[in-house]
């Protein structure tokens, strides 16, 4: 028997995974109950509308993954966006992606079916139930995201529910969502399954339609979540797992296989480790970038650049002293990963997100569920490596990470913040694993994001102020194209880990950048 963990960067949401652990429920199951319910108390960064992605780990197996990621509808061609240069961002042709999260739950309480009798669904949602319908304390976050995307979509279709009298949203007051309340009652009831094949895929496919959108029935009632298997690469510390295309999980194994070879290059301070992992990441996003689509249009195998021969390739392209020219093109979004482990050892890293703040804004008016915007990562340009098509899948910036170390460690790990996501993981697993810092020393101390996020146009350096006290002179020096930014800032991501021992004790950590918790058996950490 192991101790129990969670953590989200929602303390309600680690509350509801924790009650579900503490009842003798499943890691996928408290994983259920905590991804409903952050859905509700974070509905800028998340929800029923947007995809989902998993690793699960049971002892003495492999992981596997789950990609409830959604495809292009069947009416998404470039005719439908003619005259257009690029999909919108915003607005009904914006909804051009099926929803996955939903079908990734039930794919997931199918396997912990098979560990032990499953709890009923009216008790894994009704936490989520409850704060629908009693009313959420808005968050710093949410304040936030609402005064960032006023402007764009105020006045989109069923957007008011996430306004107060049509003005922004204020920290500190309540919002209650009876709508969205009533659509989780009904599949707590009906089941899941109903989301595609029931009367709630109903009521979003015609809102959906009347809002402008090219998804209709069709498409809810052919979508499928899949079971997947993981990438993993072997490292002198132990075995990384990540998820395959259409996500970025192969960059961040890039970048901990690389920093394996060449972190002795370093002296074992924290500016060589940035500078080395800024420069592991700037190859890795390179094989991403050429590489990296639908499953459907790979041209390698994404496995292959985890080879001995590519990445010494990449490796030999790392100056220790010297960076390397930057920009290349970069990602953005707004996610959430949450990571917990059960009392017989078995843990779960998931990401759960709607792509940028509040998706696309479209608010179904009957269901209350915000649809995601991740299509418009798709490009319109005929023979595009991310070209438009029916039922293919977009690049991913989503991607959980999980590792097992060679002294019996297993870790569940990640974060939010889109091109940020590899650079984070690797920045929390490098402090923790290689230089041996405390957990949550690793999670909150500075760190640095390469590129674009957040709705950022500039693909410079950013470092946050603490960390740029003590490493910006010599990080300018080798060449970076730097900027500090406050210290323990949002843009940085919302990371997390669960550790498990192998003696069965357990240790986790929640961001402070978040409204994280962290709990880990009976010790808390806020």
């Amino acid at each position: 028997m192991s101790s129990i963990a969670f953590t989200a960067p929602h303390h309600e949401a680690t509350k509801a995974g924790q009650a579900i652990l503490e009842q003798g429920g499943t890691a996928i199951e408290a994983m259920v109950a905590a991804a409903a319910t952050i859905a509700v108390v974070y509905p800028h960064m998340n929800g029923l509308g947007g995809d989902g992605f998993w690793l699960i780990s049971e002892p003495g197996k492999a992981p596997i993954g789950i990609d409830a990621s959604g495809k292009a509808a069947q009416l998404a061609t470039l005719e439908f966006f003619q005259g257009e240069d690029s999909i919108p961002t915003r607005g009904g042709k914006a909804t051009v992606t099926m929803a996955g999260a939903v079908a990734g739950w039930q794919k997931a309480l199918d396997i912990s079916a098979f560990w032990q009798a499953p709890k009923p669904l009216t008790e894994l949602l009704q936490n989520a139930i409850d704060h629908a319908e009693n009313g959420i304390e808005i968050t710093e976050s949410l304040q936030s995201a609402s005064r960032k995307v006023h402007d764009d979509i105020a006045t989109l279709p069923g957007f008011a529910q996430f306004l107060d009298q049509g003005e922004t949203l204020t920290q500190g007051k309540r919002l209650t969502l009876h709508t969205l309340a009533k659509t989780l009652k009904h599949l707590a009831q009906q089941g899941l399954d109903d989301f595609y094949h029931g009367a709630v895929a109903e009521q979003l496919a015609a809102d959906l339609e009347a809002a402008g959108s090219p998804i209709r029935l069709v498409d809810f009632h052919d979508y499928r979540a899949e079971q997947v298997s993981p990438l993993s690469v072997g490292t002198s510390v132990g075995k990384l797992y990540n998820l395959p295309a259409p996500t970025q999980g192969i960059a961040s194994l890039i970048i901990l296989a690389l920093y394996d070879r060449i972190h002795q290059l370093g002296d074992g301070g924290e500016t060589d480790m940035a500078h080395l992992l800024i420069e592991a990441t700037k190859q890795a996003f390179i094989a991403r970038n050429k590489y990296v689509s639908d499953p459907a249009r790979l041209s390698i195998e994404l496995q292959d650049l985890l080879s001995d021969h590519s990445l010494a390739a990449m490796a030999d392209k790392i100056s220790k002293d010297q960076a390397q020219a930057w920009p290349h093109p970069a990602q953005h979004g707004d996610t959430i990963w949450m990571g917990c482990c059960d009392s017989e050892g078995r843990m779960v890293s998931y990401i759960q997100s709607l792509y940028w703040e509040f998706g696309s804004g479209i608010v179904s008016p009957s269901t209350g569920i915000v649809w995601n915007n991740r299509g418009s990562s798709f490009s319109l340009e005929k023979g595009h490596l991310q070209e438009l098509k029916p039922n293919l899948k977009p690049f991913h910036t989503l991607n959980p990470a999980f590792a097992e170390l060679n002294d019996g460690r297993r870790i569940s790990y990640g974060t939010m913040g889109g091109e940020g996501q590899p650079q984070t993981q690797a920045a929390l697993f490098s402090r923790y694993v290689y230089h041996k810092q405390p957990l949550a020393q690793s999670i909150a101390a500075g760190r640095w994001l390469l590129g674009r996020t957040w709705g950022d146009v500039s693909h410079n350096l950013k470092v946050e102020s603490d960390f740029a006290a003590e490493a910006a002179d010599t990080l300018i020096a080798r060449g970076h194209d730097l900027v500090a930014v406050p210290a323990c800032n949002e843009l940085m991501g919302h990371a997390g880990a669960v550790v498990l021992f192998p003696e069965g004790n357990t240790d986790a950590a929640t961001d402070p950048r978040s409204d994280g918790l962290a709990v880990s058996s009976a010790s808390y950490s806020g």
